[in-house]
């Protein structure tokens, strides 16, 4: 046998659509109060919980710091960071980012945009919408403290996202779709660009696998039509992972929901792989065979029941039974179907990992 992989190569290799060594392991993200309490596991250095936009610099490098110490520990094979356009306070529980949009701020979930800057086409050319090489802070630090041996992803906001999120809600902008067409071409070209502009500056800064975040689907179906993604969504797609990919970069898309209308499509445009397949909506043994020779299927392991109210006997049967369906031929990585959210017991989070660790040498034999 020869030297093990690293988790990069393990990494490219399943995005490659082939078999490594075993199985990878990745999480897309960790919340704040979920990297305290696993790392609570590792070490009694931990920060108090503190929503990110009322850290300071000192106390996020503390937050990146055990997070590195617990991917090292549970020996992740890749890492993910984030584009971070800080917000500031601005009463309550409202926060503004530097572009102009509002949002509410939670404890238990993301920021939601209640107010955006765009409302019309005469808005959207006066906003200065532009990188800053500030918001990639995370990545830069978590480059340097986990070494190159892992792989670096990096979650942006994709055009539709980015675009609601300038409109201040999605509900607005799927009005759009409806009322206001050219709005919804006028936002795509902008975030379009936006977003090229971005991923050139995080595959500098060393991001190897870009994620395109941001919800196409609920549990039932898409949010839009198909023929709405295909003709406002899926040519920008397709520009954005074709900018990648010349810059030698992968791209996963992440989408909550139930994306089996526009699953062809998304293959098309050439996303390397789906994230989280998440099992209220897809089965993963269904989805695997549809996208076989294709494109890598990413996660599925619950976190909306069972890593948070599950036992680590029951989590350790269902990262068996999903290597199982989904890892033989390659083309697979492990992850949760969504994230660690401050749900999830820490414990079943390492037990998830150690099981995948247990039933993931290939050749798969379960």
């Amino acid at each position: 046998m020869g030297e093990p992989m690293t988790g990069k190569e393990r990494i490219l290799k399943a995005l490659n659509l082939q078999e490594p060594d075993m199985v990878p392991v990745f999480e897309m993200g960790i919340n704040e109060a979920s990297i305290v309490n696993l790392g609570r596991h590792f070490t009694d250095d931990v920060p108090p919980i503190k929503h990110i936009t009322d850290m300071g610099i000192e106390e996020q490098l503390r937050y990146m710091d055990l997070l590195s110490l617990i991917l090292k520990e549970l020996g992740n094979d890749g890492v993910s960071t984030v584009f971070i356009i800080r917000k500031e306070r601005v009463g309550g529980d409202l926060a503004k980012d530097k572009y102009g949009t509002i949002y509410h701020l939670s404890e238990v979930g993301e920021p939601v945009p209640v107010e955006g800057p765009v409302q019309s086409v005469v808005d959207l050319a006066r906003l200065s919408f532009e990188p800053d090489p500030a918001d990639y802070a995370m990545l830069q630090y978590l480059v340097h403290t986990m070494g190159r041996d892992v792989a670096h992803f990096f979650a942006i906001p994709d055009l539709f996202r980015l675009s609601w999120q300038l409109r201040g809600g999605m509900d607005r902008l799927l009005l759009d779709y409806m009322r206001n067409r050219e709005l919804v071409l006028a936002l795509a070209r902008v975030t379009t660009d936006f977003c090229k502009a971005a991923l050139g500056m995080a595959r500098d800064y060393g991001a190897d696998v870009i994620i395109l975040e941001g919800d196409l689907a609920f549990n039932t179906s898409t949010l839009m039509s198909p023929d709405q993604y295909r003709r406002f969504i899926k040519p920008y797609h397709a520009e954005i992972i074709s900018y990648c990919h010349e810059k030698g970069m992968k791209v996963v898309k992440h989408s909550d929901g139930n994306l089996w209308p526009i699953l062809d499509d998304l293959v098309e445009v050439g996303f390397d792989g789906i994230h989280p397949i998440q099992p209220q909506c897809m089965d993963i043994r269904e989805v695997k065979e549809h996208l076989k020779g294709r494109s890598a299927v990413v996660g599925n392991i619950d976190c909306s029941f069972l890593l948070p109210f599950g036992t680590t006997e029951e989590v350790d049967k269902s990262v068996r039974e999903t290597i199982r369906v989904a890892a033989p031929g390659g083309g697979y990585i492990i992850s949760s179907s969504n994230s660690i959210h401050p749900g999830c017991k820490p414990e079943n989070y390492i037990a998830m990992v150690k099981a995948a660790r247990k039933y993931g040498a290939y050749p798969i034999r379960l």
